[in-house]
């Protein structure tokens, strides 16, 4: 026969324990009743066995600063709609993840009949969120090498983080070539394409840091190069890499 019994208050017969009811026994809380606890530690089993939902507004180890969230194999599913924020430093996924994308791009034509390598407006700014991430760069820019009478004719392109060089060309004499073309004859000779180049840099910084290309013709004399020419467009990619 099921009993009701009404009282303001449970305490021990002895000691500092209270147990309710009997091992294999069900305790149930009916729908629309709540347990509060105040100032208190609610301590759950090692293991927890339940399809039950269980709702919190916090989880905290109960020792130390680890929380370790399921074993070896599990598989965690975030719902469709739902949001995962993280306001600390995520760690241990192992790197790779693409973080931002800076582009930048210019119009402006630039010439250089020299072998001593100068801006050519093409440049772009990012600023790393970790010193332990790489700048992933991707140039395409356009060029036009040109000279007076045919004969072997080339230009250089550098890449400069800041004031460091990061990627130039082979040096053949003054200036370097990233590339060049072979002729004989009398007549002008002309040279125009998009050269495109990649370079992974690690920059270790976490302030803003400039990427820009430089130019130069090669040790021939009698030649001009020339970036954009036309209002031709030259593109730079900065993209920051995860390192952690």
């Amino acid at each position: 026969m099921a009993s009701v019994l009404k009282v303001d208050k449970l305490d021990p017969q002895s000691g500092t324990a209270l147990e309710i009811g009997t091992s294999g026994d069900t305790v149930t809380v009916p729908s629309g009743v709540g347990l509060t606890l105040t100032d208190s530690t609610l301590l759950l089993p090692t293991t927890i066995t339940s399809t039950t939902e269980v709702k919190t507004n916090k989880i905290s180890p109960a020792t130390g600063a680890a929380f370790a969230l399921g074993d070896s194999g599990d598989t965690f599913t975030v719902p469709s709609g739902a949001t995962i924020v993280n306001s600390g430093t995520a760690t241990g996924f192992g790197g790779g993840k693409l973080l931002q994308v800076v582009v930048g791009t210019t119009t402006t034509d630039t010439a250089m009949t020299s072998t001593t390598f100068a801006d050519t407006t093409l440049t772009a700014d990012i600023t790393p969120t970790s010193t332990d991430n790489d700048v992933l760069v991707i140039v395409n820019q356009y060029i036009l090498v040109k000279r007076t009478t045919a004969s072997t004719i080339g230009a250089g392109l550098k890449l400069i983080r800041d004031t460091t060089e990061i990627y130039y060309p082979a040096g053949v004499g003054s200036g370097g070539r990233n590339f060049q073309l072979n002729a004989t004859g009398t007549t002008e000779l002309g040279l125009q394409m998009v050269y495109s180049f990649s370079y992974l840099d690690s920059p270790s910084a976490t302030s803003a840091t400039t990427y820009k290309t430089q130019q130069a013709v090669a040790e021939d004399d009698n030649q001009t190069s020339r970036c954009q020419y036309n209002d031709a467009i030259s593109t730079i990619i900065l993209m920051e890499i995860d390192g952690s």
